[in-house]
């Protein structure tokens, strides 16, 4: 039996407002609704590298977790890019969006990606890394993909499938959908024991 079938009795929640999240979800063939309520995304300066993912997708199930039927699952993600010994999150302006590819550039970085599933009874946070290697970009570039693209909704200022993936990224190590913003295999694998649990 395939995931699908074993999902009929289940109501999926996806708590994002991510259209690239909710179309891979979509992709899966997986029937969900949409719930979103705001979460102040700040976390605890001890944390490290999977840690702050993991703890801000847990932190964006509490509002909902009241409200939760028997026979639901909620899912809430968060995704960071670690380069450097520290958290980019999304840039909040022009300039820190430049800054954050300057940084990147000529380097590798990791994207993690942390996906919580809650139900009445249980929580399971997941996570997943991906390296990715950035060639030398010029300040052209840099500045070129920042002012058409407006990058300011990613985490360290790009998107993977965009202008600036396509030409500036060398290579990548792990999972292409989890920079992109879901790391899809490792959802179907943990919704798969889920149910069978």
């Amino acid at each position: 039996m395939i995931l699908n079938d074993r999902l009929k009795d289940y109501n999926i929640i996806l708590a994002s407002g991510s259209p690239r999240r909710q179309q891979f979800i979509k992709d899966l063939g997986i029937e969900f609704e949409i719930r979103l309520k705001e979460v102040e995304e700040v976390y605890p300066k001890r944390l490290y590298k999977y840690e702050i993912s993991d703890y801000l997708a847990q932190l964006k199930s509490l509002p909902h977790k009241e409200t939760l039927k028997e026979n639901d699952i909620l899912i809430t993600s968060d995704t960071i890019v670690w380069h450097n010994e520290e958290a980019l999150g999304k840039p909040r302006s022009k300039e820190e969006a430049m800054a954050m590819l300057r940084s990147l550039s000529g380097n590798m970085h990791e994207v993690i990606t942390s996906v919580c599933f809650t139900t009445k009874k249980i929580e399971k946070t997941i996570n997943h890394i991906t390296k990715v290697y950035f060639k030398e970009l010029t300040e052209d570039e840099i500045e070129y993909y920042v002012t058409n693209y407006k990058p300011y909704d990613k985490a360290g200022g790009y998107g993977i499938q965009e202008w600036i993936g396509q030409i500036g990224i060398i290579k990548i190590e792990g999972s292409y959908a989890n920079v992109v913003g879901l790391p899809v295999y490792e959802v179907y694998k943990a919704l798969n024991s889920l149910v069978i649990e």
